[in-house]
């Protein structure tokens, strides 16, 4: 299932998204990446984090960052972004 996110908020809920489906907690997710929990939450509230930290965490889930041109025609519920 793709999942698109055109902003922070939209990344970070799909962030969370997947952790929950994994079975993590925030600290779980944090031990596999060798990060702190407050890091974790930091990311998935869309309130700051690095680059280095997003990676971590989408290897962590096993997940891949693709970025492709928008589409503005596309038309998108926003339930189906959630």
């Amino acid at each position: 299932m793709d999942l698109i996110a055109r902003n922070e908020a939209q990344l970070a809920a799909t962030l969370r998204r997947f952790r929950k489906k994994a079975n993590l907690t925030q600290g779980g997710l944090g031990d596999a990446t060798q990060m702190r929990q407050a890091t974790i939450s930091e990311l998935e509230s869309g309130s700051g984090g690095r680059l280095e930290t997003l990676f971590a965490v989408l290897a962590a889930l096993n997940l891949e960052l693709v970025v492709r041109p928008r589409d503005a025609n596309e038309k998108i519920a926003l339930e189906d972004l959630f």
